[in-house]
């Protein structure tokens, strides 16, 4: 699979609507919405979300460029929409559907005719927060993992008073010897079976069920009113917008899950845990108690040490002092070829010994390439190993071609791996990121490369949109007054209008990093605006300009 024309998503919906799949000219959009501040990291707070629709009918090397994608519509703020996000997508939502029921005439300048295109919304791409917004799923509590749906197996920590997601011995074969392992997982063993992947993401479960199975007091006296007609507003989330359209239910794969993220916060888990960071560690006062309540792994419960002092003995997957310094040594030494990454040793503090200031692209190198050599030598091996088969696990589902059986092999080793870092880890450490990483592989076989569907080149169009806001210090009467959101709508509208300037082309060309440097005609327009920029810019005319 080189492309989502491959995958089975693609394939299912060509079988069921062969007179939209007989046309190889209609086109198929993918749809991905983002907040973000564009008044950079100022105290003003504001959330300004644009809608892109990515046309996947454009070859690998063109899908996802910035320039093919199309920005629909902006949600102004400068609050996040939240699950009224319907409001703003409903005139998307109907065009979409007048696109599929009418079409619109477009010409073809290969056959030099007049034709009738139809268009087709395959899937959404969001963050997780923004997945639960726009699917109606909630993301949060105790069924949080919206693929697992209603028998998500989760466990509420009393003391660190969160929900921690393990469980994942259910996609083990039935005769696997960590079935019976009890005290070394969750204190039972686990005899149960995988959850049928469902349908797609938006799963309305039956409320009755829910109500019996987590809900409080609270909750069902909300319902309750619900059900008299007293109460305005549901506990539950909505029903997504797009079920509206007539074809939606009919996809395979509706939401995707961003590896983007996932794969930030599970290396944001490791790194925090292994460094034993303060705020970041996953094992904490809190988790070794939850340990004790579990009744598992006593030699890492607290021991008494005095009256009211108590201590945390080290587990195997800390770190001396001297391991921390070989470790992040290794890191701060890295030398990467230009434009592969930024510069990691840079965020290396060796004198508190941890990482800061990592950007999600950073995180991506650092799982996959630089985690597995730096580990070497600071850890037991029954520690660095199952981390190594994680950073393996998502160097695969990166590739830009993949193959069924390795997919297939991905999502059986997955399973082995999250179980293995059950045994190190605390159940604090497996957020429901980390349990997200179960089902990657088999989101990567229903809907091709993650390349075509993770955040990265959303949120490089969303930086791009940025740099249009100037008016970044607008004082606070203007911000009163409405005038920054005016402002955003402003140069985010121009955007729209397809104003071509001489700051859209690259920074740097290809030739221009061998040393090849190759020069560029520029049009009058073009000579005026970069020479606008430069009066505008330059320090070296600041007095002339104030």
């Amino acid at each position: 699979m080189r492309h989502p024309a491959d995958s089975d998503a693609w394939k299912m919906f060509d079988t069921t609507h062969l007179q939209f799949s007989s046309e190889p000219r209609n086109v198929r959009l993918g749809l991905a919405a983002d907040g973000f501040n564009p008044f950079g990291m100022l105290s003003t707070t504001h959330s300004t979300w644009p809608v892109m629709l990515v046309p996947y009918n454009l070859p690998p090397w063109l899908c996802m460029k910035r320039s093919s994608l199309i920005l629909s519509l902006v949600i102004p703020g400068p609050k996040s929409p939240g699950i009224a996000i319907d409001v703003y997508l409903q005139p998307l939502v109907e065009e979409l559907r007048e696109l599929w029921d009418v079409g619109v005439e477009a010409y073809d300048a290969s056959s030099k005719n007049v034709f009738q295109l139809h268009v087709a919304l395959m899937w959404t791409v969001h963050d997780f927060p923004a997945y639960a917004d726009v699917s109606g799923w909630s993301t949060k509590g105790k069924f949080a993992c919206p693929c697992c749906a209603s028998v998500t197996d989760s466990k509420y920590l009393k003391n660190g008073r969160k929900f921690c997601y393990m469980g994942h011995r259910r996609w083990l074969g039935s005769d696997h010897e960590f079935r019976k392992e009890d005290t070394l997982f969750d204190g039972f063993t686990d005899m149960q079976v995988a959850p049928v992947p469902p349908v797609a993401s938006d799963i309305i479960v039956d409320t009755e069920t829910l109500l019996t199975r987590c809900l409080g007091k609270k909750c069902r006296e909300k319902y309750n009113k619900r059900k008299r007609g007293e109460a305005n507003q549901c506990v539950w989330k909505k029903r997504s917008i797009f079920f509206t359209l007539p074809y939606w239910k009919d996809h395979k794969l509706r939401h995707n899950l961003d590896v983007m993220h996932i794969e930030k916060n599970v290396m944001d888990n490791i790194l925090g845990t292994l460094l034993n960071v303060k705020d970041w560690t996953k094992d904490n006062y809190k988790a070794r108690l939850d340990l004790a309540e579990m009744g598992i792994r006593r030699e890492l419960h607290l021991q008494r040490k005095g009256d009211d002092k108590y201590m945390i003995p080290p587990a195997c997957f800390h770190m001396t002092a001297l391991e921390k310094d070989g470790f992040l040594q290794v890191l701060r030494d890295v030398k990467v070829p230009d434009g592969y990454a930024s510069n990691i040793s840079r965020r290396v503090n060796l004198k508190e010994r941890k990482i800061y200031g990592l950007k999600s692209h950073d995180n991506h190198i650092l799982m996959q390439q630089l985690l597995p050599i730096a580990l070497r030598g600071s850890l037991p091996s029954h520690v660095i190993r199952p981390l190594m088969k994680l950073a393996c696990f998502f160097r695969k589902i990166c590739s830009k071609t993949l193959t069924v059986l390795d997919i297939a092999s991905a999502e059986a080793d997955i399973a082995v791996t999250l179980c293995e870092l059950e045994k190190i880890f605390p159940p604090s450490f497996f957020t429901v990121m980390v349990h997200l990483v179960m089902h990657l592989a088999t989101e990567a076989r229903i809907g091709g490369p993650v390349q075509y569907r993770w955040m990265y080149p959303i949120e490089r169009y969303l930086s791009r949109l940025k740099s249009y806001v100037r008016n970044r210090a607008a004082p606070e009467g203007c911000i009163a007054e409405g005038y920054i959101v005016e402002e955003c709508l402003t140069f985010c509208s121009r955007y729209m209008e397809g104003v071509e300037t001489i700051f859209s082309r690259p920074t740097r060309t290809m030739e221009e990093s061998t040393g090849a440097v190759s020069s560029v005609a520029l049009e009058s327009r073009e000579l005026t605006q970069a020479h606008r920029y430069v009066l505008f810019n330059s320090e070296n005319i600041y007095q002339f300009r104030e």
